[in-house]
């Protein structure tokens, strides 16, 4: 009681929560170093390098989009053999046979079902993408990286094998 009376509690309260915080921040660092972070792969690339050339992917996109007009044309990912198809044709409305299409499929939590698809059977303008595998149920994202000629762009969606809906990102 005397300690309360005199006042001198408060140097003691003010060591203990300093001494808290710091374990709470030693604690942070321990927990958040052993998780299952998975890194930003939105160009294809890790998210430093897509962040210093942010720039220039967009600037990518735009010249692309002037030129170009490119289409996610897939029905469903789901079932025994989904196909990942895309249509590309020039902004006469003319189809376009000679692009170069990289397509990567993942999931938003873990890298462990990423797909690389290339080489795909091309007709009309129109991309097909046969080898596409979807062994678990719910969301995927669907990256490609279109290149014609010069000009190329990334085209980010995010489909569901549960419904038929699919959404640019």
């Amino acid at each position: 009681m005397k300690l309360l009376e005199s006042g001198k509690l408060w140097p003691y309260g003010v060591g203990i929560a300093i001494t808290l915080v710091f374990g709470f921040c030693v604690a942070t660092v321990i927990v958040t170093s052993k998780a299952n972070i998975q890194p930003s792969d939105d160009y294809m690339v890790k998210y430093q390098e897509a962040d210093a050339k942010a720039n220039e992917y967009i600037k990518a996109k735009i010249a692309f989009d002037k030129k170009y007009d490119l289409a996610y044309t897939t029905k469903t990912i789901s079932g025994e053999a989904p196909v990942v198809e895309y249509r590309l044709k020039d902004k006469a409305g003319n189809p376009i046979n000679s692009a170069e299409i990289i397509v990567q499929i993942s999931r938003p939590e873990t890298s462990k079902l990423d797909q690389k698809l290339q080489n795909p059977e091309v007709r009309d303008g129109v991309y097909r993408f046969k080898d596409a595998k979807f062994p678990k149920e719910g969301v995927y994202n669907i990256i490609a990286k279109v290149k014609v000629g010069e000009d190329y762009k990334f085209y980010n969606i995010k489909a569901d094998t549960r419904n038929d809906r699919a959404y640019e990102f």
